[in-house]
């Protein structure tokens, strides 16, 4: 089977490929730079200028999207806010459009979206597939991408839309940024400390996106979160205990981290209870359950 990934340059990308290599699948990415001919593993594509290298469509039998850029990277200029939004809808439109044209289909089109789906409030509410999208900055993002995604059911193709929480991976990602400060001896909580983090280790992430494919009963949208909650308090001591450095009670206001980073303070000081009973429901079971065992240095 051969599988055609986009964003397969990025952390969970790259993890991804390495697995299903591992399990006898056929990878290849789309990338925006052009690579050698020797690189068969790599194709290139410019969804901005709806080019596509000839022939990658036809050649796949399964399409993974986890293109889309880093919400965190930059602060949230509206630029920026259009940027994420086009990574990720304009690239999925692209691809329904070359699919559509193409004299052979996919089996399944399986793409990224995100727990940010249901907004960051802080409630006793836990969140489950069929509730509504939040109408906020990225809960209008995550809608419209999902939106896109769900295009290729009218191609006949079974879709599936993956919401993931944080990544954890001990190759980088969200734990050295989280992790940075503790090891600095400056990890306490942020803002109230009470909201909550919806996680999942990158490997049951991987295992998800595989099961994804190989279970043609997997369709339409699933949270891919970690069981149970644990709240920023929570894991800002784990990551201090994980690295034998104090913690400190006095929080780190909100107002510093909305001088900091502006409107998107919002995904640290807030954060929403996820279900993750519709994936285990359908069989999967999680490897990782535990936050100090994600993080074990």
């Amino acid at each position: 089977m051969h599988i055609l990934i986009t964003g397969g340059s990025g952390l969970i990308g790259r993890h991804l490929r390495s697995k299903l290599e591992e399990k006898g699948y056929e990878t290849a990415v789309l990338s925006r730079k052009k690579n050698s001919e020797r690189d068969t593993k790599t194709h290139f594509w410019d969804p901005g200028n709806r080019v596509i290298e000839e022939g990658v469509i036809e050649k796949a039998d399964y399409i993974i999207h986890l293109a889309g850029a880093n919400i965190s990277e930059k602060r949230w200029t509206k630029r920026i806010k259009q940027e994420i939004l086009d990574s990720r809808v304009e690239t999925a439109k692209f691809l329904f459009s070359k699919v559509s044209e193409s004299k052979t289909r996919p089996r399944a089109f399986i793409s990224a979206s995100a727990v940010n789906y249901y907004g960051t409030l802080t409630s006793d509410k836990i969140f489950e597939e069929d509730d509504p999208p939040s109408e906020n900055f990225l809960g209008t993002i995550c809608q419209k991408w999902e939106q896109s995604a769900l295009k290729f059911e009218e191609l006949g193709m079974r879709t599936v839309i993956l919401r993931t929480g944080v990544v954890i991976s001990p190759a980088g990602g969200a734990l050295k940024k989280m992790a940075l400060p503790v090891k600095l001896g400056l990890g306490a909580p942020i803002g109230s400390g009470r909201q909550y983090f919806p996680w999942i280790h990158i490997e049951d992430l991987c295992n998800i996106f595989i099961k994804a494919i190989e279970d043609s009963k997997i369709e339409g949208a699933y949270n891919a979160v970690a069981p149970g909650h644990i709240t920023n308090r929570d894991v800002m001591k784990a990551l201090a205990d994980a690295y034998n450095r104090p913690f400190w009670a006095p929080n780190v206001p909100a107002f510093v981290m909305k001088l900091l980073f502006g409107e998107m303070a919002d995904i640290l000081l807030t954060g929403s209870r996820i279900s993750a009973a519709r994936i285990m429901e359908a069989g999967y079971e999680f490897r990782y359950t535990a936050f100090r065992d994600a993080i074990s240095i």
